[in-house]
């Protein structure tokens, strides 16, 4: 395995947060932001060194529709091993989709959300399920969905992290944008946004575009770029101007 600096990979905005990984504080991390928080990336890190660290541990990865995981927690669980430059240590299979840590047979499924069953009938040869991915968290349909898979799969360990990524719904009124304010001991919510992104990994394109935005529509770009909760849950048609 060759040596790499996490500074290198992480975020700086994430740097609390992978200490209180590592200090175990905390079981649910509710990671929300705008384009280009990397929160996706730095969870992909995240899973992929904790399961080499346990020969436990094993992982599930999910989205509300399964047609949308290949090109999504898929792929950057992969890109997650290559620039951890661990890929000799990974067996990566598409059809099922499934990658394995060959020196102990650790897994990371996926499953959509979308077929229940699916989720509820996985069972693992050795271990459990210390990490749980919810990637597009808003796309799931509220807590009492959520709360079901995790008593499906927070089973047979003593501990377990779970990661909710997701860009903010524009809606107050949206449950997750409410979840978040809910305070519990076992759970960190953090907000990062592209400007604590070194330039360089996100592109001089990237900052064009959402100088742009922000330039033309003040309100989109806090939206989307900036991950912020823009809308009052009353509005129908936010565009009207009243004359």
């Amino acid at each position: 395995m060759k040596k790499i600096r996490l500074s290198d990979l992480i975020a700086p905005s994430f740097n609390e947060i992978h200490r209180d990984i590592k200090d175990r504080r905390y079981t649910h991390y509710w990671l929300k932001g705008g384009r280009g928080s990397t929160k996706s990336s730095f969870t992909a890190i995240q899973i992929i060194l904790g399961m080499m660290k346990d020969p436990l541990a094993n992982a599930m990865a999910l989205r509300k529709v399964g047609l949308y995981l290949k090109e999504s927690v898929y792929e950057q669980l992969i890109w997650a091993i290559d620039v951890l430059g661990v890929a000799e240590y990974w067996n990566i299979k598409v059809s099922p989709m499934e990658l394995a840590y060959i020196p102990t047979g650790q897994k990371i499924l996926f499953r959509g959300a979308d077929k229940p069953k699916k989720i509820k009938s996985t069972k693992l040869r050795k271990g459990y399920f210390k990490y749980i991915w919810y990637e597009e968290t808003d796309e799931f349909n509220g807590m009492e969905e959520i709360r079901n898979i995790n008593q499906s799969l927070m089973r047979g360990g003593e501990e377990f992290v779970v990661f909710y990524t997701f860009n903010p719904p524009k809606s107050v009124k949206s449950w997750v944008n409410e979840e978040v304010l809910i305070e519990q001991p076992d759970k960190k919510v953090h907000h990062s946004t592209y400007m604590t992104v070194p330039k360089k990994w996100l592109g001089e394109q990237f900052l064009i575009e959402a100088e742009h935005l922000k330039a033309k529509n003040e309100k989109a770009y806090e939206h989307e770029y900036l991950g912020e909760v823009t809308g009052t849950g009353g509005e129908i048609f936010a565009n009207v101007t009243i004359r």
